[in-house]
C-alpha cells in the first residue's frame, strides 16, 4: 500500500532556474541510472522475493526511490519552468517545452523514452543485489556529475543529499548480500567447470602499430589463476574436458 504525503524528503529550493540544467537532470528522472529505474527495479525483485527480510530490504528502498524520484522531478521542474513562456528557454530542450508544456515527462536529457529493459531483474537474489549495488554506484557518479555542473547552492545541496542516499543503499545492499553466507564466485546452484574455472585466457597478445605491447597483468598469476597465451592460436592448452565425465556418468545412470 502507498500513501502520499504531501512533503518531500528533502525541501528543495533553488536560485535562478538554468533550462538547459533541468535538461540534465531528467537523465535522473526517466534515464537508465535514474530514480523511476531503481524503484520500479527494487520493487519488482521485492515482489519476487521469497526471504521475508530481504523482500523488506528491497520493498523499503524501492519505495524511498520513488520519494527520490518527486524530488528529482520537483527540482528539475522548478529549472524547466521558464520554457513554459519564454522562447530562449524553450530552445534548451524543445520537447518538453512543446510536448510537456515545460514539465517533466518520463524521457531521459536526450528526450529517449524510458523503458522497463533499463531493469535487472533475474529472479537469484545473490545477483539482484550485485545488480543493485551497481545501479546505487552509477547513480551516485551521474549525482556527482550533475553536481558539478551547476553553481546554484540549493540545487547542489539536494544531489548532495541524494547522493548520500545512494551510498546509504549500496552499504545496504552490501549487507544484505553478505548476510546470504554465499562466497563471492557462488552463483546459483550449478558448480563451474573444474580446471577451467582458474584459466585466464590471454587474448590481447602482440604489438600494435603504436608501440603498445601485451601486459597480463600481474594479479592473474598471483591469484591463482593458469595463464593460457594466445588461445585462439593454442586451443589445446584450455581446459575444455571437465563437463566430459559428468555427462558419462549421467547416461550410464540413466541406462
Amino acid at each position: 500500500m502507498y500513501h502520499h504525503v504531501k512533503q518531500l524528503m528533502y525541501t528543495v529550493k533553488i536560485g535562478d532556474p538554468d533550462p538547459r540544467f533541468g535538461n540534465m537532470l531528467l537523465e535522473q528522472f526517466g534515464g537508465a541510472n535514474g530514480e523511476l529505474a531503481a524503484a520500479m527495479q527494487y520493487s519488482v525483485q521485492g515482489l519476487n522475493c521469497d526471504d521475508p527480510e530481504l523482500k523488506d530490504v528491497l520493498m523499503d528502498i524501492g519505495t524511498e526511490e520513488l520519494s527520490h524520484l518527486e524530488i528529482i522531478g520537483t527540482l528539475a521542474r522548478m529549472h524547466l519552468k521558464p520554457t513554459k513562456t519564454s522562447r530562449k528557454a524553450a530552445e534548451a530542450d524543445p520537447l518538453v517545452a512543446i510536448a510537456g508544456g515545460g514539465g517533466v515527462n518520463l524521457y531521459n536529457s536526450q528526450g529517449s523514452a524510458w523503458t522497463a529493459d533499463y531493469l535487472k531483474v533475474s529472479g537469484q537474489p545473490e545477483v539482484d543485489l550485485r545488480s543493485n549495488i551497481a545501479a546505487e554506484a552509477r547513480a551516485k557518479i551521474v549525482y556527482e556529475r550533475l553536481i558539478g555542473f551547476t553553481d546554484d547552492q540549493g540545487t547542489k545541496d539536494a544531489l548532495q543529499f541524494l547522493m548520500t542516499r545512494e551510498i546509504t543503499h549500496m552499504k545496504a545492499f552490501m549487507q544484505a548480500l553478505d548476510n546470504l553466507g554465499k562466497g563471492p564466485l557462488e552463483i546459483g546452484a550449478l558448480p563451474p567447470t573444474p580446471g577451467l574455472v582458474d584459466q585466464f585466457f590471454n587474448d590481447s597478445t602482440g604489438e600494435d602499430q603504436y608501440g603498445a605491447a601485451d601486459k597480463t597483468p600481474a594479479w592473474a598469476v598471483a591469484n591463482g589463476f593458469k595463464l593460457v597465451d594466445s588461445p585462439a592460436f593454442h586451443p589445446q592448452e584450455m581446459e575444455l574436458d571437465g563437463p566430459a565425465p559428468a555427462r558419462k556418468a549421467k547416461r550410464a545412470g540413466a541406462r
